[in-house]
């Protein structure tokens, strides 16, 4: 039966007989193992395996079942391990060590500083060029209330009392006064008074002042306000008189132009140029600012001694 499943030429014929022989010798169960083993990975086919299970049966009948089931089970793991060799065999990515990885991110880049001369031509101010002129500082602008408000109550009139009063020294028409206006120390100021004779008749007599314009010099002498006067012509000038109660410093107010006078007045936008032609003695000889009269809170109005509808400067 054997010889009719296998051809007698076949190694496994061969194999059955040599079997048969060891098996008549005495030889182990485990070198017969050991020896099917060795076939059954020789073999690539089902007959060959079927084959091998028949004579396994043949030669252990009780056991060749199970003894095949073995070599399967051998066989199947030494494919598997054959794999894993030649898995094994090829070469596995490079390993980036974790402590090298960290320390190339925390490494700062070097960078080259930028050069010193780039960083100070950024910083410095364009230079000017030939001809131009350096622009001047920019000075704060007044506040739009203060800058639309061109009226009389931007003007510090106020009573001043005359405590001498002399010829200018290098001009025979001007009178340099001492006047007490309410303050600490009286202030000098230079007038023009063509109509005026006897400057000592105005001694201990009381006039109304400008005080806050710029003080200037007038033919080397420093004027510190304005007298203020009337007149028709340059022969005829009279002062304006304030109330007879009235006393040094007194401020002089416009009942229709509420509000503070200025500190000093700015000379570029001349305020006092603009008001004048509006500071004007009406027809009862009454000083007034566009019909609101010259007013010395509870006290009165300021007049002209004989004047009647003429400016004041």
């Amino acid at each position: 039966m054997m010889t009719s499943c296998l051809g007698s030429g076949s190694p496994h014929h061969q194999m059955t007989r040599e079997s048969g022989r060891r098996s008549e010798m005495g030889i182990s169960q485990s070198s017969r193992q050991s020896y099917f083993l060795s076939v059954c990975f020789c073999s690539d086919n089902s007959g060959t395996t079927d084959g091998l299970a028949a004579a396994l049966k043949k030669l252990d009948p009780e056991d060749g079942e199970q003894m095949m089931e073995y070599f399967k089970t051998q066989a199947l793991l030494s494919r598997e391990k054959a794999s894993k060799a030649l898995l094994s065999q090829v070469p596995p990515p490079p390993r980036v060590s974790p402590a090298l990885t960290k320390a190339d991110t925390a490494a700062p880049t070097n960078h080259p500083p930028p050069s010193a001369t780039l960083t100070e031509g950024r910083d410095r101010p364009s230079r000017r060029r030939r001809g131009e002129r350096k622009a001047r500082p920019k000075s704060e602008p007044l506040p739009l209330e203060a800058e639309s408000r061109i009226d009389a109550s931007r003007l510090d009139l106020r009573v001043g009392k005359f405590l001498s009063i002399r010829r200018h020294p290098l001009a025979e028409a001007m009178s340099v006064q001492e006047v007490d206006v309410g303050e600490s120390c009286p202030r000098t100021i230079v007038s023009k008074l063509g109509g005026v004779e006897d400057l000592d008749e105005l001694q201990g007599s009381l006039g109304v002042f400008l005080c806050n314009v710029k003080a200037s010099k007038m033919r080397g002498v420093v004027s510190q306000g304005r007298l203020l006067c009337c007149s028709t012509s340059d022969v005829s000038v009279e002062l304006l008189a304030p109330p007879a109660d009235s006393t040094p410093g007194d401020r002089i107010t416009f009942l229709n132009y509420p509000g503070e006078p200025d500190r000093e007045l700015p000379s570029k936008q001349k305020i006092w140029e603009l008001l004048q032609p509006d500071l004007q003695v009406d027809g009862k000889g009454v000083a007034n600012y566009k019909g609101c009269g010259f007013e010395v809170k509870g006290k009165g109005l300021c007049r002209a001694p004989s004047l009647t509808n003429c400016t004041i400067r």
